[in-house]
């Protein structure tokens, strides 16, 4: 500590001069710590009540005060000035007790080993602990750091390095496990999003199929009905517009109107079938996809969705296939059977007819005739029935393959 502040030290609080007395002796002491070794040492001196001594804490010389006390002895003005002015100065360089203003830290707690000032030892937390100048605590403790310096440079803080270096690394293996999992964790979520992706495609894609046939198979019949009823606002007008043509005009286009109006009525309406989707998306999620595990998720069809006016059953393309397949079989064996047939019925007929010349040439005349007419013409008929249900199977056929 600088030698000034010092010598602004009081020697028995060691905190700056508060209301600095002098004594006879010439030592200077504060105002308070006078009075507290006078009260401490009164008790002792009652029989000399006109004069109260009191020994110096400094030199140890007995002085005598006033019956009227420490308030009897000279005040050190020149000392107060001179702590005045420097408590008016800042000192950057003097250490002040954070808890007392402007007190410097000149004493050294032996107790809790700290810095600590004047009034910290007389009414602060410090009160009646031992203490230690602050030269003597230098010296006791000069050797400390030496000491400090051989503790931390043992083997025991290189057994320390050699565990942070292990830890680092092994955190850093750690770190790129991680990053690896995490790079495992966006290509699985990237794969699984692309294949979601594709399946809603593919959905959409056969949605918009089914809104094609729906077109196909709606738009065609309503239209034709759009233009009968155009035609029937048409003659309606005509109709109405009869009333006010002469005679000779109404004659003339009356017939006319009526055979149009014959015509439109006859034209058949299309019956209304209940038209449904199948299968339905929602039943497709429901029991197929709700059921299905992620891993799974690629191995997923999607259906071919189509329209019929019957309820049918879900189809799935590898059965819709099979299904086709086992019809085109079967319309094959179907024709085939009826080329036969018909081929066989042919070939009948013709033989028939070569023997009918035959009986009719030698031994029948105008009655065998009309007997092979009305045989040829039964024959040409069922050949005819027979290539128009060859038609109309096929026809049917069409139609099941196509649905």
């Amino acid at each position: 500590m600088h030698n000034f502040e010092d010598e602004l030290t009081c020697p028995i609080c060691y905190s700056i001069f508060e209301d600095p007395r002098v004594l006879p002796c010439s030592h200077t002491f504060c105002r308070n710590c006078l009075e507290d070794i006078l009260q401490a040492s009164g008790n002792f001196y009652i029989w000399r009540p006109l004069r109260i001594p009191l020994k110096c804490p400094n030199c140890r010389s007995i002085i005598e005060i006033a019956p009227t006390g420490i308030e009897s002895l000279p005040v050190n003005f020149a000392l107060r000035a001179i702590i005045e002015k420097y408590q008016q100065e800042d000192h950057p360089d003097i250490v002040t007790c954070p808890e007392h203003y402007r007190q410097p830290l000149n004493v050294y707690c032996l107790l809790d080993k700290k810095l600590v000032c004047g009034h910290c030892l007389t009414i602060g937390q410090h009160h009646g602990h031992p203490i230690d100048d602050l030269q003597s605590a230098y010296i006791k403790e000069k050797d400390t750091p030496q000491k400090l310096l051989d503790q931390l440079t043992d083997t025991h803080w290189t057994d320390l390095t050699h565990l942070i270096e292990k830890l680092e690394e092994q955190r850093s293996h750690l770190e790129k496990m991680v990053q690896g999992d995490k790079e495992v964790v966006l290509q699985y979520f990237k794969e699984l999003s692309d294949t979601l992706e594709q399946k809603k495609k593919n959905f959409l894609t056969a949605l918009c199929d089914v809104d094609n046939l729906i077109n196909q198979e709606c738009t065609p019949q309503i239209e034709r009905m759009k233009e009968m009823r155009e035609q029937q606002l048409e003659l309606m007008t005509m109709t109405a517009s009869l009333q006010e043509e002469s005679p000779l005009k109404f004659l003339e286009k009356v017939d006319d109107i009526r055979q149009r109006v014959q015509l439109l009525k006859q034209r058949p309406l299309p019956e209304v079938q209940p038209v449904e989707i199948y299968p339905r998306v929602s039943q497709v999620f429901k029991e197929d996809w709700s059921r299905t595990e992620i891993g799974q998720i690629k191995e997923l069809l999607i259906p071919e969705m189509k329209i019929s006016s019957k309820r049918m059953p879900c189809s799935w393309p590898d059965k819709d296939v099979k299904e086709v397949e086992f019809f085109k079989i079967l319309n094959l064996v179907i024709v085939t059977l009826i080329s036969v047939i018909l081929m066989l019925t042919l070939f009948f007929n013709q033989h028939v007819i070569t023997f009918l010349n035959e009986v009719t040439s030698t031994c029948f005349a105008e009655v065998s005739l009309s007997v092979y007419q009305s045989l040829s013409n039964n024959l040409h008929d069922l050949k005819n029935i027979l290539c128009h249900t060859l038609y109309l199977l096929k026809e049917f056929m069409s139609k099941i393959i196509s649905h």
